[in-house]
């Protein structure tokens, strides 16, 4: 029998929380274990992830419509089931194919909570309060990767692959938990009146497609998706092979890869807890336009420090642009979230999300394999500058946005001056 007594807002932040803890588990030591145990070159390390936006790009539309015409628990639930026996694949079984199956699991069962347990949450709490509980989400989750990737460095010495196999058996743990404390008490599935299964399915999206189709709002929005997806994937797989490959660590210490990574890892996400709740602070009393300010001010350091961290040769100064690029990061999306969702309504709120999700990885698709092209017949730090250049048009795309707020500007700018 389900508790009722648990309030759904804290539910919401247990999953946040446990589900970055088994992220930063697995994640932490998962580039290591690739390059030292599989000796994969850039390219493949990045062919690696492309495994897995193909496999979010061919599913998130089929996933979404599942949450919004079958229930977002479900959907959440399949999805963390999924997430777990691919981290299971990978750390049992050490071969490039097995990793390349992995992801393809991954990759569907991200797909299944993706959009699914924002848009689960948003109806709970009746649309109300967004900017508070994912900004509060975020910082959850920034605590139990910290968490995480201690407990993943401890796991790491022991066996490299360990911390990847524990990552997979909690995610299937939680799945469990949340089948008995996830309520759903204000989901209302899509309209399919005298419609099969399939039909409410295509009817949702096509839904969700004209509901984008007639705000223009949420039509940029899709152009900047397409561009985070073009720059992360190659940053993403390719930092740790910078520190590892062109940088190195300082040789006082004598420390493990491993832990190096780890106290890197580590102070991002310390780093980010402050900073998340400064912005939480200041976006609790912000409008839409100051929400679209925010957005393009971090999105301009975003984009320069990249760059740096790709150009810069000394390590106290690449992990300096490494930090603050994370910070910026980790800042930058509950706001982008909390922007995006207040343009939404719930009945295609989960495929809308979801749509932008494959928007994501089809950049991450396109982009991944040309950086890493360029990582492996140029260098790493050259596929690294790319990447930050390839993100600099979304800062052009958010000041555009401040048009779709409603605000003219122009009183405003005569009084400042």
């Amino acid at each position: 029998m389900v508790n009722k007594s648990i309030p759904q807002p804290l539910i919401y932040l247990i999953y946040s929380g446990a589900t970055a803890f088994f992220f930063s588990l697995a994640f932490t030591v998962s580039q290591i274990y690739r390059i030292d145990m599989l000796h994969l070159n850039p390219l493949q390390l990045v062919l690696v992830g492309t495994v897995l936006e193909t496999s979010c790009f061919l599913f998130e539309i089929p996933t979404g419509i599942v949450a919004d015409t079958r229930g977002r628990k479900l959907s959440v639930i399949i999805g963390l089931i999924l997430m777990g026996i691919a981290f299971i694949i990978e750390g049992t079984i050490p071969l490039f194919i097995s990793v390349v199956l992995s992801q393809v699991f991954l990759g569907i069962g991200y797909t299944f909570t993706s959009g699914a347990d924002e848009a689960w949450i948003a109806d709970e709490m009746g649309g109300k309060g967004l900017d508070s509980i994912y900004l509060r989400s975020a910082q959850v989750t920034q605590l139990f990767s910290f968490a995480g990737i201690f407990a993943s460095s401890l796991l790491g010495y022991m066996r490299i692959s360990l911390p990847i196999i524990v990552g997979g058996m909690l995610f299937i743990a939680l799945a469990v938990f949340l089948m008995f404390f996830m309520r759903e008490t204000n989901f209302t599935p899509s309209p399919a009146k005298d419609r099969n299964s399939w039909g409410q399915m295509g009817h949702t999206f096509m839904e969700g497609v004209k509901f984008i189709r007639g705000k223009p709002v949420l039509k940029l929005v899709m152009a900047i998706s397409l561009l985070y997806g073009l720059y992360s994937e190659g940053f993403d797989r390719l930092w740790t092979a910078h520190f590892l490959a062109d940088i190195g660590f300082p040789a006082a210490l004598n420390l493990k890869p491993v832990v190096w990574i780890g106290i890197i890892d580590g102070s991002a996400m310390l780093l980010s807890i402050p900073a998340v709740e400064y912005i939480k602070r200041r976006m609790e009393k912000a409008g839409e336009l100051e929400r679209v300010f925010a957005l393009t001010l971090i999105n301009v350091f975003m984009v320069v420090t990249m760059i740096l961290f790709g150009l810069s040769g000394n390590f106290s100064m690449v992990l300096a642009m490494y930090l603050t690029f994370n910070i910026l990061r980790t800042t930058n999306r509950p706001i982008y979230s909390a922007w995006i969702n207040e343009n939404i309504k719930s009945e295609v709120r989960a495929t809308v999300l979801s749509t932008y999700g494959q928007i994501d990885a089809l950049g991450q698709i396109i982009g991944g394999p040309i950086i890493g092209l360029i990582a492996l017949k140029v260098s790493i730090p050259a596929a690294i500058v790319v990447s930050g250049i390839i993100l600099s048009p979304v800062i052009v795309l958010f000041i555009y946005g401040v048009r779709f707020t409603g605000k003219d500007l122009r009183p405003w700018i005569k009084v400042k001056k």
